[in-house]
């Protein structure tokens, strides 16, 4: 039987998108996205939760990304958890789980001047083979 790797996130940014260029002018944008749990604890009491994902897009997303989201946009992504690992500058293993989106909503209402139609500003892009 097949695996499914999916993630479906709703949350806010944390901070503005960074966009690098990798070797052949890719675009790849990273932010953290904060997505907050709520619920009630015995005595009735309303407890929230915040998670912290590090998500990574790839040419059309990224450019969309760096081009309207800021911290505090509300989007929605789907994508798939990816765990990459590395050796740092005093030689030691890190490790680090990110969101490869796969798509991407902006859930923000637009301004008046932005409006073309009712329906959220969405896209999908997939993250480069590994050959490329």
């Amino acid at each position: 039987m097949r695996g499914v790797n999916r993630e479906l996130l709703i949350g806010n940014l944390g901070k503005t998108p960074e966009i690098q260029y990798l070797e052949g002018n890719i675009p790849v944008a990273t932010f953290p996205l904060a997505t907050t749990e709520s619920f009630k604890d015995k005595h009735g009491k309303l407890n929230s939760q915040t998670e912290w994902h590090t998500v990574v897009l790839w040419r059309g997303l990224a450019e969309l990304a760096s081009k309207y989201l800021h911290k505090g946009s509300l989007v929605h992504i789907e994508g798939r958890l990816r765990t990459r690992s590395w050796e740092d500058k005093e030689k030691q293993r890190r490790q680090s789980t990110e969101i490869v989106a796969t798509n991407l909503v902006m859930l923000d209402k637009r301004s008046d001047a932005e409006e073309i139609s009712n329906e959220p500003e969405s896209a999908q892009t997939d993250e480069p083979k590994a050959s490329e």
